[in-house]
């Protein structure tokens, strides 16, 4: 992989954040509301508003508010949280390792429900297995992430008691105990998403012609899949599977606080009741890098798997 084609996406992703951070500044004090009131409560004074409004210098006009915070992020500083009284970046550094494992334990779980689905679906078209696979995943496409992650936690959490309905864990092969409920949710939806189009990618690469080829040569069918159809119908799935590790850590923001997780999703949703500037700022910006380095590592594998994109 050439060094200029990695500089190239990199370079492409200094654009995206900065509108990424004027977006984030602006859409955060469109918030309905005032964030100095609801952080002193409504018996608080005019007078003892005004002065939280200087404090958080929220009585500049915006672009000084902007070149303020833009001056800060530049020196690793995202703030305070005005309700915890607690630095951001100590906030996400306690809680950003919970959501990552969460997203990537989510990610391995999707991709290894869909691919091994997705290559029988393909083999046995038009057959009961194909269509029992597709309704199946259809279904999971069809309901919001939110009612799975409730019905698994009632069936195999609260009746069943198979897994914790809550928590974190301690040791890894804790966490992965404690994740796996969540982490099934957020799977189930990718896999619902994979299936179909690896399917579609399986079946169009079984009728080329070197496929023909390697079957005439007596290849096993088995040699033939792994080797010569996977490879290539996983170049358009590897596209959609970054796209969606994406919306994943998105999603990762409900299934938080549906399984009780201290992750940065329901941080999230604590800082947005709670009219946290700074930790909605700064969680947004976490979020939309590392959306960024989720679509960068997609490239580079889609560019190893079809070098013909670096010329592109």
């Amino acid at each position: 992989m050439r060094a200029s084609y990695v500089l190239k996406r990199l370079l492409q992703i200094i654009p995206t954040f900065i509108a990424v951070l004027i977006l984030v500044f602006l859409l955060v004090r469109l918030l309905p509301g005032d964030p100095a009131s609801a952080i002193l409560g409504d018996r608080a004074t005019p007078e003892i508003v005004a002065r939280k409004k200087r404090e958080l210098g929220l009585d500049q006009p915006l672009v000084v508010q902007f070149w303020i915070f833009v001056q800060h992020l530049v020196r690793g500083d995202l703030g305070e949280s005005t309700s915890l009284k607690v630095p951001v970046l100590r906030l996400v550094g306690e809680r950003l390792p919970v959501t990552l494992f969460l997203s990537v334990y989510a990610s391995i779980l999707g991709v290894v429900m869909a691919v091994p689905l997705a290559i029988l679906a393909a083999v046995r078209r038009n057959t009961w297995v194909d269509g029992v696979i597709r309704g199946l995943f259809q279904i999971g496409l069809s309901l919001p992430v939110f009612y799975v992650a409730l019905q698994l936690l009632t069936l195999l959490g609260a009746k069943l008691q198979w897994f914790p309905i809550g928590g974190y864990g301690d040791s890894f092969g804790d966490r992965l105990y404690h994740l796996f409920l969540p982490a099934l949710t957020l799977g189930f939806n990718l896999a619902a998403i994979l299936v179909r189009t690896l399917r579609n990618s399986i079946l169009e690469v079984l009728t080329a012609e070197y496929v023909e080829f390697a079957r005439s040569k007596g290849l096993r069918t088995r040699v033939v899949l792994s080797r010569h159809v996977l490879r290539n119908a996983l170049i358009s799935t590897i596209t959609l599977l970054g796209l969606n590790i994406g919306a994943l850590i998105g999603g990762a923001v409900i299934t938080e606080s549906v399984f009780a997780i201290p992750g940065v999703g329901r941080l999230m949703i604590d800082a947005i009741f709670g009219r946290d500037y700074p930790v909605i700022q700064g969680l947004t910006l976490v979020f939309a890098v590392l959306v960024s380095l989720v679509f960068l590592m997609t490239d580079l594998v889609h560019a190893r798997l079809d070098p013909r994109v670096e010329h592109a």
